[in-house]
């Protein structure tokens, strides 16, 4: 055709372009390709099979939400397989589907957002126990709470032991906050229905009234999703499926799943979101300049109980029973209680920092023998049927040392030597550790510990003399700084 534009003849056009004389003489009657000239087929070539069902299937679209397949498959359950075979299934599917494109409900529409720098920052929980992470070789099912930054993808995430709580959102919210150096207009979350599960109606609204003051001191606007509609959370909800991809494929490159501590894991943790960080600095760059300025300090992240020691030294918080120092007893402590962290408070006075403890059970104990031993000593009987024995043993080699020793001993015998090692114990943290793997080796034996032999061994060894030494000066270089001495005879 661009020969014949050029007044070639149709001949010579034809041998340009490589054709034959009758090709040319074609495209030049009718260019189009010869798919194009074909009539689309309007006629069936086999018998519908679905003639004599298909009013019977348009009365079961009326159902809403079923599916092509239990039609089928109540189709054959009336009719029988001879009049509706296997082979007709798909059939009918492709024909189901072609009707609801056609006449069907008109289906959700999602509607792509555009994430203005320094809008919107997001929060989810979510959890991470198939990431399969044990501390010092003990299992340890968590959760993170991640933050992320709708428009830049900036992201910080906290290992958190417990639930969804108030403590929780706090806690990782400021940790973020400051970290990033800036505040977002509005921080969105989900319908945060874990965080109120077991919360009656007051304890719900104390939550969200906290949760309201908390944003309102960072001057951020608070919104959440619908419940259940978890689409409209899609900037963080995807990205807590890629944080966990990320973090499962460093451990593989790491080699082991086991850390030392919480803290080398959540180091770990905070690596991983600050290589993925650093791989959108330009992004970040611009979008910080767009988030508002910190307050100057943080607020409150913790949740205030006042719990009074009882005789027996312990308190009640969150039905785990801890022990305190027994000069605590019938006092009144204000406990501030973080995700993974009691702090107790005698009026203004810190008093004591503890770990917090965790129960599925209706309760639980975390026992610190210090505590007690003191008074044990003195009442050493009081161990046989204590309600927290188990749990007053600082590790498994205790447990094991009192198992042994009641069952090879008279029970006034068993306990007083059990209290002995625990006081033994009580003396540092280096003789604890060390006494436990004693015990091990000296109970893999088959025999019992020898308390005296062990005291012997582990006794802490008192200085040679309490005196110091402090020889007399020489008077000789005294002299020597005397102005006569200083001078230069000739």
């Amino acid at each position: 055709m661009t020969s014949r534009s050029r007044h070639q003849s149709k001949d010579a056009a034809a041998a340009s372009a490589g054709f034959s004389a009758r090709t040319a003489r074609r495209i030049d009657k009718d260019p189009r390709l010869p798919s194009q000239k074909k009539q689309p087929r309007t006629w069936r070539t086999r018998t519908d099979p679905l003639t004599d069902v298909w009013p019977r299937v348009l009365e079961m679209l009326g159902i809403p939400g079923i599916m092509a397949v239990t039609i089928f498959e109540d189709l054959q359950d009336e009719l029988g397989l001879d009049a509706l075979p296997d082979s007709v299934r798909r059939t009918l599917e492709r024909r189901i589907a072609k009707w609801r494109a056609l006449h069907g409900e008109d289906k959700e529409v999602f509607f792509p957002q555009r994430h203005d720098p320094g809008r919107q920052a997001l929060s989810d929980f979510t959890v991470t126990d198939s990431l399969g992470v044990t501390i010092a070789g003990e299992p340890f099912p968590h959760r993170l709470y991640h933050f992320r930054l709708a428009c830049s993808g900036w992201e910080h995430a906290r290992v958190i032991l417990g639930g969804e709580s108030f403590s929780a959102v706090a806690e990782g919210l400021q940790d973020a906050l400051w970290k990033l150096g800036g505040v977002p207009r509005e921080h969105r979350t989900d319908s945060l229905s874990a965080a109120f599960k077991n919360l009656d109606r007051d304890a719900e609204r104390d939550f969200t009234k906290r949760y309201g003051d908390l944003c309102r001191h960072y001057d951020m606007e608070p919104t959440r999703n619908n419940p259940g509609i978890a689409n409209e959370n899609g900037s963080i909800e995807a990205a807590n499926g890629h944080i966990k991809i990320r973090l499962d494929q460093r451990l593989r490159r790491r080699g082991s799943r086991d850390f030392d501590s919480l803290e080398a894991y959540r180091a770990f943790v905070g690596g991983v979101c600050d290589r993925h960080n650093a791989r959108r600095a330009k992004a970040v760059a611009a979008e910080r300049e767009t988030l508002k300025t910190l307050p100057k300090r943080r607020t409150t992240d913790f949740a205030m109980v006042t719990a009074k020691v009882t005789r027996n030294s312990t308190i009640n918080v969150d039905r785990i029973l801890y022990s305190v120092p027994s000069r605590l007893i019938g006092n009144k402590i204000e406990v501030r209680l973080f995700d993974d962290r009691l702090e107790c408070f005698l009026g203004p006075d810190p008093v004591m920092r503890m770990t917090r403890a965790r129960t599925d059970r209706a309760r639980g104990h975390s026992i610190d023998y210090h505590h007690l031993i003191g008074t044990l000593r003195r009442k050493p009987q009081a161990l046989r049927y204590l309600v927290y024995r188990e749990a007053l043993f600082p590790r498994a080699a205790y447990a094991r040392a009192w198992t042994a020793l009641d069952e090879a001993l008279p029970p006034r015998d068993a306990c007083r030597s059990m209290v002995a090692l625990l006081a033994l114990a009580s003396t540092c943290e280096a003789i604890e550790s060390t006494l436990a793997d004693r015990l091990d080796a000296i109970l893999d034996a088959g025999r019992l510990p020898d308390l005296a032999k062990l005291e012997i061994e582990f006794a802490s060894k008192p200085s040679s003399s309490n005196e110091v030494a402090i020889p007399e000066p020489n008077l000789e270089a005294y002299d020597r700084l005397l102005p006569s001495a200083c001078e230069v005879r000739p």
